[in-house]
């Protein structure tokens, strides 16, 4: 039978005009080849940048550096633990500073005395809390399970163990000169004997790795400012022109009784005599005198007629004013005493056998005062034999 133009060529009866080439995604497959895996796309194509070599550098350098940041930051945490950790000391123990050494030496000694457990972990925590220049020299007492923070802020804040060396009022410059050398805890020397009546008696406090002449200074800039605060508050009308004098009198007074309650009445004695124009007769500036600074080291208490007549410009036995100088460092009750005297008429004193004075305004007064200190010193001394021969 004849086709119609219309007709599809291939007599298939499909109108629709497409013609589907075998072997295209949408051709129909045959049941062995439905069961056979696609095959897999093609790997995409990368970018030219990420091959780089500079990229490729920076991913590296960047990822190193978040580790070191979290290596870091591990660090940190487990140094702050051990930096306030409690340490490995079982009892209290000294620890000496000496001036001039640096963190790492410090750091190394105190591991090294087990005081520490870690000397970098010390040197890192100084650091980090910037401290390492402000450790101060001395001695510490460090107590059992001391953390490692708590002995660098006792480094810092200088809670060093405290020494202290005493004094006591009246002592002459080269007293306080030997009490001073003979200290095994004060450094260096002192070169000269300072002068009588510029050191101020009285307890100093020091810590380990100070010199001698740091006390010295100390004693001498508290003699100027109490002298000068003294003086400014004295009693008008004293026959005392300067400070230096106020000084004299009161190195006598502090000589003449240990008793503080009695430095107003007997500097009174010495005012009056003074207005009078009469001799102070003080024992302690004839013995000075003659023996000088050393003049109490020995036991040289007792004036002899020979002393008493031997001529010296301290002989106060023999001259109607005050010695040249001081016989000695007063205290700052001497001082006050001298600048605020009792108001009194009293011109004389002698020992009560007390440890105290009998004090007297008129010659006669006196000479009965002595003679009831004659009796107690007799009777003293005839108790002193009685023991003697016990013994």
């Amino acid at each position: 039978m004849a086709q119609s133009p219309d007709d599809n060529s291939n007599g298939s009866g499909d109108r629709s005009g497409l013609h589907i080439q075998p072997g295209s995604p949408s051709a129909p497959r045959s049941p062995s080849r439905a069961i056979q895996p696609e095959a897999a796309p093609p790997p995409p194509v990368r970018s030219r940048h990420a091959r780089n070599p500079i990229v490729i550098t920076i991913n590296f350098v960047l990822s190193m550096a978040v580790l070191a940041i979290i290596a870091a930051g591990a660090a940190l945490y487990w140094g702050k633990g051990q930096f306030d950790a409690k340490g490995p000391l079982t009892e209290e123990k000294v620890f000496i500073v000496a001036g001039g050494t640096s963190l790492p030496q410090i750091a190394a000694k105190l591991e090294d005395e087990g005081i520490i457990t870690n000397s970098l972990v010390f040197e890192a925590g100084t650091r980090l809390f910037k401290k390492e220049n402000k450790i101060k020299a001395g001695e510490y007492a460090f107590p059992a399970g001391i953390s490692m923070q708590e002995v660098m802020e006792d480094l810092v804040e200088g809670r060093a163990i405290y020494h202290s060396v005493t004094f006591p009022e009246g002592w002459t410059s080269a007293q306080i000169i030997n009490r001073l050398q003979a200290n095994g805890i004060l450094q260096g020397d002192v070169a000269t004997i300072p002068a009588e009546g510029s050191l101020m008696p009285e307890t100093y406090t020091f810590t380990r790795g100070t010199s001698k002449a740091r006390i010295i200074e100390q004693m001498q800039k508290s003699m100027n400012e109490n002298i000068a605060r003294i003086w400014e508050k004295r009693s008008q009308g004293l026959p005392i022109d300067t400070p230096e004098e106020l000084v004299i009198l009161a190195s006598i007074v502090e000589k003449e009784t240990s008793k503080v309650d009695e430095h107003p009445r007997v500097a009174a004695v010495f005012v009056n005599r003074l207005r009078k124009g009469m001799p102070l007769q003080s024992d302690p500036t004839i013995l000075y005198g003659l023996f000088g600074g050393n003049a109490w080291t020995k036991d040289r208490s007792a004036i002899t007629r020979s002393m008493l007549k031997e001529k010296n410009p301290y002989n106060t036995y023999q001259i109607k004013a005050l010695p040249p100088g001081p016989i000695g460092n007063p205290s700052v009750a001497a001082l006050e005493a001298v600048a605020n005297p009792a108001r009194t008429k009293d011109l004389y004193f002698v020992a009560d056998g007390t440890g105290g004075h009998a004090f007297a305004e008129t010659y006669k007064q006196h000479q009965r005062n002595v003679a009831n200190w004659r009796k107690v010193e007799k009777e003293l001394r005839a108790r002193q034999a009685a023991e003697k021969k016990k013994n």
